[in-house]
């Protein structure tokens, strides 16, 4: 039956949402008729918020009230016979981002968090009801409530260049809420959706290509870039006259509905369980929403995103997530603390120090990046020449791929250079040592290379606990030193701490975070303090982790204990991951510095010393010690309860990052969430930490306050 959707929002009062409408960029709606060859009239609408690609169109409010008034005059245009299709399309590279999120904090209760969903179904949910076949031609970026504006109409054609096609809502913490979790999956089958609508968004919110929307029958259509619209315009002339038959292979049928479906949903659940926990709450939700849409009607299924919507978007984990998203989004990109880049000495040639593992991959890096002759040196030529087989053969596996052509692959490994001769990073403008994590052996090499490169060059260490200044003691010009801190693995992670000492100068500091820019990377400034950020509050977690098994409980019950913080893995998981000897040798320094708040044991190195400490299963989550872990393993006999394990780890993250807060580390607490964010994969939904610890009362109990004025909560929290 028709008009279903219009008939169940048409009661509805949206005047309160309305009043919310105050700052919106508004993307505006107007319409011009297209005559086919055939001789049928297309109405074509084309969104657009009059400002250029850099602000994308968004869907607020105002912009669905107003999108709402234009298909509801095309849909009287249809019935009265002036029309015989409606399609709609985007400003040029963009259809739509998806909802104007900007104002969400300021709705005042769940009920007009509601009348968001509901608008969206309401309006969007109408390119179903014209009368007339509707068209969406994705000429380019769609996004959320972009891509759901297809999903609603009902033929899809999309441009071959369009920037991605994504439905990223779970990434945020909530769900596709304008028809895409019942739509979906009755379009391209429950595995297919299971992937776009959640599976992706987990990856760090991967998006999918023009070719693979077309691909997983997203999309019925595609065209290059060149004749986009004109193509589009053309096929639609064929659907209309019957020319063009639609097929959509992956349209499920009652085979799947029946047997394949309920094992997709069942195996997703579990697969999230062990990848994610049972923490973060919109997958699990939007994991429902799916499940249930194997039956029932639209209406039933854009009422259960209704629901589901408002009572993710009044939440804390939303609140948390936009603030996180915010940092990442706008802080990351201006750092706090970069001197002008004007002061950036250009950087020309590249020099690293080692020709290991970390030393490759910076080599890699900043050659892939930086486009410009990159140096090795170690102690011996065989290595040099292992090191500089390693980065080529890693180009080659780029070229392969296709992320590289022939040419620029060449050009690379032209560029990349070893040798014992030190001498040879005389004209290096900057050089970067990845050498053993030691005072006196880093001392030594950035001794020797003062002494060969230019005054002006710029010195950079990769220490992840060490102090820069007593590295920097040695040299002529500490000044030129500054702490450049990598997080591994060095192609992925997108965080570098930018180290500053007393006598760091803004040349050197320029340079560092110009170079981050330019390896793609977000720079955080920290001053010298041990452990910088990332490694100081991993270390309060490992430590307390450490702590309670040395008192006797169980390994399996202190990785339990940690889950409700919703951190990628438990922290015996971490440590086996960054390795036990570093580990170990984090948890030194930081017991070193600060004695009183950090743990650390001697039988922690007897642990390191084991080729395997600890057991795992196929996805990696620890399940118990090695044999030979617990022939080493001295324990109490006072087990904690996993309550009191995880009350103290938030507690001490509190109390360590007021600490570093009061004693000036970083600017603020956002730089703070921000590092755990992106150098430690800290989940959107914590906010990084610092709004975690507020809600939790962990802020509280440690200082008798809370980092935030007012805390980051929910609506009605």
């Amino acid at each position: 039956m028709t008009d279903d959707i219009s008939r169940a929002y048409a009661d509805i009062d949206f005047s309160p949402l309305d009043a919310l409408t105050g700052d919106e960029v508004i993307t505006h709606s107007p319409v011009r008729d297209v005559r086919l060859p055939s001789g049928n009239v297309l109405a074509l609408v084309t969104l657009d918020n009059g400002r250029d690609h850099t602000r994308p169109n968004t869907l607020g409010p105002a912009t669905l009230a107003e999108l709402g008034e234009t298909l509801a005059t095309l849909k009287r245009r249809a019935a009265a016979g002036e029309i015989h299709a409606v399609a709609i399309t985007g400003k040029q590279y963009i259809l739509a981002a998806g909802a104007d999120l900007s104002d969400v904090a300021k709705l005042p209760s769940k009920d007009v968090a509601r009348l968001i969903a509901q608008r969206g179904h309401q309006v969007i949910g109408s390119l179903s009801e014209l009368g007339v076949p509707s068209f969406a031609f994705v000429n380019g970026l769609a996004l959320g409530g972009g891509l759901e504006i297809a999903l609603n109409s009902t033929y899809r054609t999309v441009d071959a260049s369009a920037a991605a096609v994504a439905l990223p809502e779970v990434f945020l913490g909530i769900i596709p809420g304008w028809g895409g979790a019942y739509l979906l999956p009755n379009l391209i089958g429950i595995e297919n959706a299971l992937e776009v609508v959640i599976s992706n968004p987990l990856k760090q919110n991967r998006m999918l290509k023009p070719q693979q929307a077309f691909d997983l029958g997203i999309m019925d259509a595609i065209f290059p870039a060149a004749s986009y619209l004109e193509d589009s315009l053309r096929w639609a002339d064929g659907v209309l006259t019957g020319r063009v038959k639609v097929e959509r292979k992956n349209e499920p049928g009652k085979l799947e509905r029946l047997t394949k479906w309920p094992i997709a949903i069942k195996m997703a659940r579990g697969m999230l369980e062990s990848k994610i926990g049972t923490v973060p709450r919109s997958p699990y939700v939007a994991l429902d929403l799916l499940d249930k849409a194997k039956s029932g009607t639209k209406a039933e299924g854009f009422a259960r995103e209704d629901e589901a919507l408002a009572d993710l978007i009044t939440g804390d984990q939303f609140a948390a997530s936009m603030y996180a998203f915010d940092l990442v989004q706008k802080r990351a990109k201006r750092p706090v603390g970069a001197p002008d880049k004007a002061l950036a000495k250009k950087v020309t040639k590249v020099g690293v120090i080692g020709a290991g593992l970390m030393a490759s991959q910076f080599a890699l890096l900043f050659v892939r990046k930086l486009r410009v002759p990159v140096i090795i040196t170690d102690l011996d030529q065989g290595r040099v020449d292992k090191g500089v087989a390693s980065i080529r053969e890693e180009i080659g596996k780029l070229e392969a791929k296709g992320r590289l052509d022939g040419d620029t692959a060449n050009q690379l490994r032209a560029l990349v250079h070893g040798t014992t001769d030190r001498n040879e990073f005389a004209d290096c403008d900057f050089v970067i040592e990845a050498v053993f994590e030691e005072v006196g052996v880093k001392q030594e090499v950035f001794s020797a290379i003062e002494k060969i490169v230019a005054d002006d060059a710029i010195l950079a260490t990769n220490t992840s606990s060490l102090s820069v200044a007593e590295i920097g003691a040695v040299l002529k010009n500490p000044e030129r030193l500054v702490g450049f801190h990598f997080f591994n693995p060095v192609a992925v992670m997108p965080l570098i701490e930018v180290v500053k000492t007393d006598a760091t100068s803004d040349a050197a500091l320029s340079t560092a975070f110009v170079v981050a820019k330019g390896l793609g990377k977000n720079a955080v400034l920290t001053a010298d303090a041990p452990g910088f950020v990332v490694n100081r509050l991993l270390a309060k977690v490992m430590g307390e982790a450490a702590r309670a098994v040395y008192e006797g409980t169980p390994l399996t019950v202190v990785e339990k204990a940690f889950a409700p913080l919703g951190l990628p893995m438990g922290p015996f998981q971490l440590i086996d991951l960054v390795g036990w000897k570093v580990a170990a040798h984090v948890q030194d320094t930081m017991a070193h510095a600060f004695p009183d708040r950090f743990f650390s044991s001697e039988n922690f190195h007897e642990l390191a010393a084991l080729p395997e400490v600890v057991e795992k299963d196929k996805g990696g989550r620890v399940t118990g010690w090695t044999k030979a872990a617990q022939k080493v393993l001295v324990t109490g006999k006072t087990p904690v309860a996993p309550e009191t394990i995880l009350a103290r780890v938030q507690d001490g993250l509190a109390q360590e990052i007021k600490i570093m807060l009061d004693e000036g580390v970083v600017p603020e607490v956002q730089d703070i969430d921000l590092c755990l964010i992106l150098g430690a994969g800290w989940p959107f939904i914590d906010g990084g930490a610092s709004p975690y610890l507020d809600r939790e009362g962990a802020s509280q109990r440690a200082f008798g306050d809370t980092f935030h004025h007012p805390p980051i909560r929910g609506i009605g929290a």
